[in-house]
């Protein structure tokens, strides 16, 4: 099991779980971000549990794509205004964009093919 990655899919399904729960516990005033939130976030979750159980799972570039769709969708489903919604979308889908990208970074640099001279 490569570590680096196990801990990059805690992550994103730390940041799934968060985004699923936010309609329901901490941001339910806000109709316009509940899909959005369950979607993303879903996806997310999806996508990081079904890594962590060892079934291939969605690569660090897929999961990066995912935080930055969550990131994005206070602005493209405009409630970007109400606090606790947008909130947690930035900041599930940031950290989700950086351990995403970190993870893909030293995947790609740590899988060089071996020079022969």
């Amino acid at each position: 099991m490569d570590l680096s990655k196990s801990w990059a899919d805690v992550v994103a399904f730390l940041a799934g779980a968060a985004a699923v729960l936010a309609p329901f516990l901490w941001a339910d005033g806000t109709r316009a971000a509940a899909q959005p939130l369950l979607l993303v976030g879903g996806l997310l979750l999806i996508s990081a549990l079904w890594s962590l159980l060892g079934a291939g799972g969605a690569s660090s570039w897929v999961t990066a794509a995912f935080g930055a769709l969550l990131f994005l969708s206070p602005f493209a489903f405009g409630f970007d205004g109400d606090g606790a919604a947008a909130w947690t979308a930035w900041i599930a889908g940031g950290v989700t964009v950086i351990v995403g990208l970190w993870t893909a970074l030293q995947t790609r640099t740590g899988t060089r093919a071996p020079t022969h001279a």
